[in-house]
């Protein structure tokens, strides 16, 4: 049996008999390890058995450096991941900030990486980026981080040759949902949190979002329960005010920027989704929504709905971009 855990481990709590189950304490933060990509796989195998397991892959042309810390708190140090073409433009790639899922609590910025090194090879600098999870932190800290990391983008621009006037956020399933929030708050100082760069500005110009709900508190995320509760601080009764917060339609207004969704056939992760497509329609931002028929959510952690996902994503930025 093997475990990522990182250094120095000290305690290891078992949730339950499965491997996939588990809270890693170590010297540094706690860590929930039950989300990867090869546990998405063999989740979705059970009934989906056409799937089969993506990998990282590095094209040709493409150049990457890893775990670059782009913030510290004390002694916790914050990494993303950097992809970036061989080919130059003269005023910079466009940037994407690669926000990975697992309900708030599980996954890591690895497992972005097949998706940020094919759209590094279509001329784009990604960024797959660790973000603080509710076994460590509870909302907001995840949304200061994300700020920090794009705010990080702008002041290293003209070291990974970032046009940073074209900053968007990709985000899967929980990423999704931060994606849009740290959107639709551009310029909210209340969220941009103290992690540096303050002299930077923490704005994105364009969203990717791939089944992710919009709205804690809409009628349509009802279903949100136990990990929500978990990030939020207390169940949607108990801290009304967190939930709301964290709804990236309660700030939604005409500076919100283009929108791309990709949605499962699952309603429960459209939460909040043709309200904000409401909003977008009457201020004339471009959108795009897609749902992919008979799909399960996390469909974009296997083939054949990788490649799906991919089109839909490259199709948006060649847009918007």
């Amino acid at each position: 049996m093997r475990f990522q855990l990182g250094i120095q481990v000290l305690i290891i709590i078992c949730l339950g008999t499965s491997r996939h189950r588990l809270v890693a304490q170590t010297a540094d933060f706690p860590r929930d390890t039950s989300y990867t990509l090869y546990s998405s796989y063999k989740h979705l195998l059970k009934r989906h058995t056409q799937v089969t397991p993506i990998h990282e892959s590095l094209p040709k042309g493409v150049g990457e450096k890893r775990n670059v810390v782009y913030a510290k708190l004390g002694e916790r140090e914050l990494h993303l991941d950097i992809f970036s073409p061989a080919k130059k433009k003269r005023k910079g790639c466009p940037a994407i900030l690669m926000i990975h899922g697992g309900g708030w609590s599980s996954g890591s910025k690895e497992m972005e990486v097949p998706m940020a090194q094919q759209l590094a090879a279509r001329g784009y600098v990604t960024i797959p980026v660790e973000y603080r999870l509710s076994p460590e932190a509870i909302f907001p800290a995840a949304v200061y981080d994300l700020k920090a990391a794009v705010r990080w983008i702008r002041a290293h621009a003209a070291e990974y040759g970032i046009n940073p006037k074209k900053i968007a956020v990709y985000g899967c399933s929980a990423g999704a949902q931060l994606a849009a929030l740290i959107a639709a708050t551009n310029g909210l100082k209340s969220m941009e949190g103290d992690e540096g760069y303050a002299e930077f500005s923490s704005e994105v110009q364009a969203v990717l979002s791939i089944d992710g709900i919009v709205s804690f508190v809409h009628p349509e995320a009802d279903a949100e329960g136990k990990a929500a509760s978990k990030w939020l601080d207390g169940s949607r009764t108990e801290n009304w005010t967190n939930w709301k917060a964290a709804s990236a339609l309660e700030y939604a207004n005409e500076h919100i920027p283009p929108f791309l969704f990709v949605n499962s056939a699952a309603p429960r992760f459209h939460a909040g989704r043709d309200d904000m497509i409401k909003i977008l329609t009457k201020a004339g931002t471009y959108y795009e929504v897609h749902e992919i028929p008979d799909s399960p959510h996390s469909f974009w952690t296997v083939h054949p709905w990788f490649e799906e996902t991919f089109t839909y994503s490259t199709d948006f930025l060649k847009k918007v971009f």
